[in-house]
């Protein structure tokens, strides 16, 4: 793009400044995230700037118009905008650089250039016999939800692929397959008849060699996920540490969810004199909001792939503290409690075993309080009728999630059908003012999903210690 190759144009030493300027804010990037933030502030530093041309010049000649100023040379435009809106280009640097991240985190990984295309390989074997099986069975009737994960050393997960995506296709299972070198972990939705096939076919791997106790269940079916995605990935879970760097062999002590039970209740008993443990939630900040452990520390984190960060900024907290953690059905726990015991500051790091899934098969009324928030067009499924979380707006007691009603923002957003009704559709204010004013924008106005007080106002990694 013209605006591209002009940034080029702008001084290298104010450039180079301007842009380690944006990164003070985390010395702790690697090189490689270095490179890429640095490149998605030059990227939104040009759209800044084209947004500021002025197209109605009718000489042919090029001009850009910023506060009330004309620019007429691409250096006066750039030293502009370098000294006048920083903050602005670090927010839309800020949410680009979160986009990149995003897509890094669920684009499978591409083959590159000096690998040997894969040849094709007959995973036939593999796959059940259905033939005594009408389509009916296979797709109609009732249903359920399967969570599970598996880590064991992958030798070519791409086959992998091929045979869990015939697999599911045969089976009309829908939901997401993630495959990598360091195991394979999946949620995917069917009818009984669909799921008890898949399970078993699982259990009869050779590699995996899984028990049927390995896969949590909730009722639903097929149509809690939009479709079908198996990929080939990095981690089977997506935390943004390199597995051979940070193994899930290095992971904390597994309690079975009587035993996590009991030691939550010891916790809970001792009241404030316990000083000495910490019941960790490393679930998303929405996730625990509608549900979570009573008296546990929910680090107010968008995404797993902060976690690491989070651990790093606030290693004081965990400092010779005994850990209890859990999630939703186990897998975060593993690389996170590997990260955690990394960092060698723990007396103990504990984690619960199958997750809160488990947890509540055996413990409904237990200390789990609240919806257990899922990944599925379900959002949450509940196992006791408490409520602890509230409308946006008029602070009822509300724990469904539904999507912000605004274009291109994926927030999810608590609001009652009260609120609903009155026109409270978005996740804040500020996307309910966005929303009422799309219909009246131009095509060409670059809306980023970041740009709200949903996220504007939380910390990326927030300081608990």
């Amino acid at each position: 793009m013209a605006e591209d190759a002009a940034a080029a144009e702008f001084s290298d030493l104010d450039l180079e400044s301007w842009t380690h300027a944006g990164l003070k804010q985390d010395r702790q990037l690697s090189a490689a995230q270095r490179r890429d933030y640095s490149f998605c502030r030059r990227k939104s530093f040009s759209a800044f700037v084209a947004s500021k041309r002025d197209s109605s010049q009718e000489d042919g000649s090029t001009s850009w118009c910023c506060c009330g100023q004309t620019f007429k040379e691409h250096c006066g435009v750039h030293k502009h905008v370098a000294r006048t809106h920083d903050s602005e280009i670090q927010q839309l640097t800020q949410a680009a650089y979160e986009r990149l991240l995003s897509q890094l985190e669920e684009e499978p990984e591409t083959q590159q250039p000096n690998e040997r295309e894969a040849e094709p390989v007959d995973v036939s074997a593999w796959i059940p016999e259905t033939g005594h099986i009408s389509e009916e069975q296979l797709q109609k009737g009732p249903g359920k939800v399967l969570l599970y994960y598996h880590y064991c050393q992958v030798e070519d997960p791409h086959v992998i692929c091929a045979w869990q995506k015939a697999l599911c296709e045969k089976l009309h299972l829908t939901g997401k397959v993630r495959v990598a070198t360091e195991g394979i972990n999946g949620t995917v939705g069917g009818t009984d008849m669909a799921t008890d096939l898949y399970i078993d076919a699982m259990c009869s791997h050779p590699l995996f060699k899984m028990e049927k106790e390995d896969f949590k269940t909730s009722d639903g079916g097929a149509e809690c996920f939009t479709d079908l995605r198996v990929g080939v990935y990095k981690e089977i879970v997506p935390m943004g540490v390199d597995p051979d760097v940070i193994s899930y062999r290095l992971a904390g002590v597994h309690l079975e969810p009587e035993e996590f039970h009991k030691k939550v209740e010891a916790l809970l008993s001792e009241g404030d004199l316990c000083d000495d443990t910490i019941l960790l939630d490393c679930r998303n900040f929405y996730e625990s909001k509608i549900g979570q452990f009573t008296r546990c520390l929910a680090p107010d984190i968008r995404k797993f792939s902060y976690f690491p960060d989070y651990v790093d900024q606030n290693l004081e907290l965990f400092r010779d503290k005994k850990v209890l953690m859990y999630c939703t059905g186990g897998i975060r726990c593993e690389r996170g409690s590997a990260y955690l015991r990394s960092k060698d500051v723990c007396k103990e790091v504990y984690q619960l075993k199958g997750g809160i899934h488990k947890y509540l098969e055996q413990f409904p009324e237990g200390f789990y309080r609240g919806k257990l928030f899922v990944f599925d067009e379900r959002y949450a499924i509940s196992s006791n009728n408490d409520v602890i979380s509230d409308c946006r707006y008029c602070r009822r007691p509300w724990d469904q999630y539904k999507l912000c009603s605004t274009q291109f923002c994926c927030q999810l957003v608590l609001a009652c059908p009260s609120c609903r009704q009155d026109g409270h559709t978005a996740c804040c204010p500020t996307c309910q003012t966005k929303g009422h004013a799309q219909s009246e924008a131009s095509p060409t106005v670059v809306h980023h999903r970041e740009e709200c007080e949903c996220t504007g106002g939380r910390p990326r990694i927030p300081q608990d210690v």
